[in-house]
């Protein structure tokens, strides 16, 4: 795979641009919240989400318009599951996003960039058919998180979130065409289960993903993915 210069100054300023995100704008936003008399846990789970939004779904949706092949993408997900994975190992966690009794953040970088790299592969060179998976993660699920914190003040399933993860996903999803739409429809019912040790940062995009396989290879008139490259 050739890498260019601009893949790699790019890959530069997202990776400086998410642990910015991760280390000083949400502990920056943390103070601001208890200074509002926010709860700790409530604190933690917004923080989450904005990193979520700020760091994982926006680097994604740049991803197509700067690189050709997805080596340093995943290798930016790679370092930051490492980042976020060694305070577990350690003890000394970054508290204002970090909690001991899940890893959630680590899967979530994983998954970033092992979707990523599959959906390009899959589509033959394609990003778009990754990205849209992690915008249903990063962003979708973001949005239920967000409305479960305000109206629950914990980490709770509520069908009122996943119905505010549906208005997001279900548009989104005509990045892809029909197969996208239904992918977002039901990852949005999807993330309200939950499975043992299995968190929704893994069902939400890889069931996404393999909806948008199966399209590809048995109903490809359900895709519209030529429109997406760049």
């Amino acid at each position: 795979m050739q890498i260019s210069l601009v893949e790699i100054i790019v890959t530069i300023v997202l990776l400086i641009w998410g642990l910015f995100v991760i280390t000083i704008l949400t502990k920056y936003l943390y103070g601001q919240m208890e200074k509002r008399g926010f709860e700790h846990n409530v604190s933690v789970y917004y923080n989450r989400k904005i990193i979520h939004i700020f760091a994982g779904g926006l680097i994604a949706v740049l991803v197509p318009f700067f690189y050709q092949t997805p080596l340093l993408p995943l290798i930016f997900a790679l370092l930051l599951t490492v980042y976020t994975y060694v305070p577990h190992r350690t003890g000394n966690l970054m508290w204002w996003f970090q909690t001991e009794d899940n890893i959630c953040e680590c899967t979530f970088a994983f998954m970033w960039g092992g979707i990523l790299t599959l959906g390009w592969i899959v589509s033959g060179g394609n990003f778009w058919f990754g990205v849209l998976p992690l915008l249903f993660m990063a962003v979708g699920d973001a949005v239920t998180g967000v409305i479960r914190n305000a109206l629950y003040k914990q980490r709770t399933k509520s069908w009122w979130g996943n119905l505010a993860m549906a208005a997001f996903s279900i548009p989104a999803g005509v990045i892809l065409g029909i197969a996208g739409v239904i992918a977002g429809a039901i990852v949005s019912v999807v993330e309200h289960f939950e499975f043992g040790p299995i968190d929704d940062n893994i069902t939400v995009p890889s069931i996404s993903f393999l909806i948008l396989v199966l399209a590809n290879f048995y109903a490809p008139w359900l895709l519209s993915i030529k429109l997406f490259n760049v």
